[in-house]
């Protein structure tokens, strides 16, 4: 009897379980996606990989590359219809790509505003920048990333807090030097924050002197004012009185499943280093068109991505995806997100668009660029990237609010 019990005792709890099993559980619904269509003459199409070996310092490293003679491409920057903006510069030495690409598309939009062809200083943010990320260091304790690194809004909200310079005014080069080198300066602002980490030393104003002496030493101390049309002026007054910058009218998207569409939240990579979450999330196709969509009105776009990928080549001044990685017609939102995922597309670099054409099956847009590989082609300073490779590896674009006056109006306030 006792036993009879015990199995109608365990027969009762198997159901129990089954039943809260079947009813507890959220339904799993599977959702069949219809079939991409790939003509034969794609299919067909297949790009040779090629192994390449570069010296880099003085070390000789292997990669996989594309053999690009065969790539229909623009010919020419001349091709694209393409807005105003300065010659290209180099960053040299320094990781501030950031404030290189941001600080020329801020350049085009003064151009577009009716404020004239202005040249602006890249170094005076850079400064500002480098105090504000070793202000955050001391105040979190140790808890805030380090690095050259940035983003796009960063260099806004700079020019916020402390103004603008033209380049004439601060030029961030001492002496003779004509080319930028940050390594000892960072050398030296990490060594120190690290120190302060260490012996838990967070004396917030003491701390920014002893970083502002180490500024000053490499780059300069940045003027407190300049003369503007025989007026003297600080660097905030000149950006809100004479240049007008609308600031507060730039809006940053990035396209990630990790947020919800139409949603504003932040962008996880390290050189978003103070957590914005000012940016507006997008599906990938509205993404990729509401870039093009703006180069054809005019505008200009600064841009962020991975730039490190057998596709883009810097002696053949363009950037592709090729189909040993991907087909470009697989390239979708999945195919995006993996590669975020496992980390093969990294936020590495940040560039400015500044124009477009169409060219056969794809669109091409028209790239300037301060890193050093675009200097090693025809065109220095140029990238053509083609449709897929800006789908598949470009991660986020800041651009103006009436270029995307419609698009904001999907989001929630």
């Amino acid at each position: 009897m006792k036993r009879k019990l015990v199995l109608f005792s365990l027969g009762l709890i198997c159901l129990f379980t089954i039943f809260t099993l079947n009813t507890c559980k959220p339904e799993e619904k599977i959702i069949e996606k219809q079939p991409i269509q790939i003509s034969d003459e794609e299919l067909q199409t297949k790009d040779i990989a090629v192994y390449q070996v570069r010296k880099i310092a003085g070390k000789e490293k292997e990669s996989l590359s594309l053999d690009f003679s065969g790539i229909d491409k623009p010919s020419s920057p001349d091709e694209f219809s393409a807005a105003f903006h300065f010659p290209p510069l180099r960053q040299y030495k320094t990781g501030t790509c950031w404030c290189f690409a941001t600080t020329s598309f801020l350049e085009s939009e003064l151009k577009r505003l009716g404020k004239g062809e202005i040249k602006l200083s890249e170094m005076h943010t850079v400064y500002w920048e480098y105090v504000e990320k070793a202000r955050r260091f001391i105040r979190e304790k140790g808890n805030s990333a380090l690095g050259q690194g940035s983003e796009h809004n960063a260099v806004t909200e700079r020019m916020k807090q402390y103004g603008v310079l033209r380049a004439a005014d601060y030029s961030g080069l001492l002496g003779n030097k004509t080319e930028h080198d940050h390594s000892e300066l960072f050398r030296e602002w990490e060594k120190y924050l690290l120190f302060c980490q260490k012996n838990e030393y967070w004396d917030e104003d003491k701390a920014i002197t002893y970083v502002k002496e180490i500024l000053n030493k490499h780059l300069g101390r940045p003027p407190e004012t300049i003369e503007v049309d025989g007026k003297t002026m600080t660097p905030k007054e000149y950006m809100e009185k004479v240049l007008e910058l609308p600031l507060d009218d730039y809006r940053c998207f990035i396209s990630f499943k990790y947020l919800p569409f139409y949603t504003k939240g932040e962008y996880k990579v390290p050189d978003n280093w103070w957590h914005s979450k000012e940016y507006y999330n997008l599906p990938l196709d509205e993404f990729y068109n509401t870039i093009v969509e703006a180069l054809k009105k005019g505008y200009t776009l600064a841009v962020g991505g991975d730039v490190s990928e057998p596709g883009i080549s810097g002696e053949n001044d363009v950037a592709l995806i090729p189909t040993f990685d991907i087909p470009s017609p697989l390239v979708d939102q999945d195919s995006r997100e993996f590669r975020f995922y496992n980390r093969t597309s990294r936020d590495d670099h940040l560039i400015h668009f500044i124009g477009y054409k169409k060219a056969g099956n794809h669109d091409w847009l028209l790239i300037k660029d301060s890193g050093r590989s675009a200097y090693r082609g025809q065109f220095k300073g140029y990238y053509f990237y083609r449709s897929d490779y800006v789908k598949l590896k470009m991660l986020t674009f800041m651009v103006h609010q009436d270029a995307v006056i419609d698009l904001l109006s999907k989001f929630p306030d």
